[in-house]
């Protein structure tokens, strides 16, 4: 049960995007069409859950035993770097037109704060664990979690601008200011989720 509301928590109730404001530069720039937005959750999706294993190992076996901490953020992203890298070799390969798609916005995976963020968060063990003690199995749920929170955000998000590309706004508000006000409201819907995974605790319970 403390499982399911690690998960139920971070899509729904803390979701990494809509409610802590992470991972918010590929959630406005990949979100024009839904194919691209599924292509790169996927993508965050497969980098999130191998970095966060591979960082929370490095943190425990290297990093804390020779008193490295301070390297944390250095090594965290050289990480993910890397795992980018691999990404974009695979894709380049397998879906050119995706890799075409997603432009720039895969290298920016590096440096999305939503894949360093929650590696950090892993590693300390300062995540929402539902009560459960930080350890690997846990930190990769919550890892897995959240990436399947930013993609939904960001498949929802796509859907609602491609909706928006067939209806005529005012002038004022074309472009990327209508899309801050949708995502405004989309973050305002979740916010309906508020207090959902204590609901189903107390009920179960």
């Amino acid at each position: 049960m403390e499982y399911i509301l690690i998960f139920i928590s971070a899509i729904f109730v803390n979701n990494i995007v809509l409610s802590q404001f992470l991972g918010i530069c590929p959630f406005l720039g990949v979100s024009k069409k839904i194919e691209t937005a599924k292509g790169m959750g996927l993508a965050v999706t497969f980098v999130l859950v191998i970095a966060t294993i591979v960082t929370y190992l490095l943190q425990i076996w290297v990093l804390n035993p020779f008193g490295l901490q301070y390297l944390q953020t250095i090594v965290f992203i050289l990480v993910i770097a890397a795992l980018v890298q691999m990404v974009e070799i695979v894709l380049k390969k397998l879906s050119p037109s995706l890799y075409q798609a997603l432009g720039v916005f895969l290298p920016l995976i590096t440096t999305n704060c939503c894949i360093l963020g929650v590696a950090i968060l892993v590693a300390n063990g300062t995540y929402n664990g539902q009560g459960l003690e930080p350890n690997l199995l846990t930190g990769i749920i919550y890892a897995l979690a959240t990436a399947l929170g930013f993609a939904l955000a960001l498949i929802v998000f796509a859907g609602l601008r491609e909706q928006l590309s067939l209806v005529r706004v005012p002038k004022g508000v074309e472009g990327m200011s209508i899309a801050l006000v949708t995502a405004g409201l989309l973050a305002l819907a979740f916010m309906g989720f508020s207090g959902i995974d204590k609901g189903i605790a107390q009920f179960f319970s």
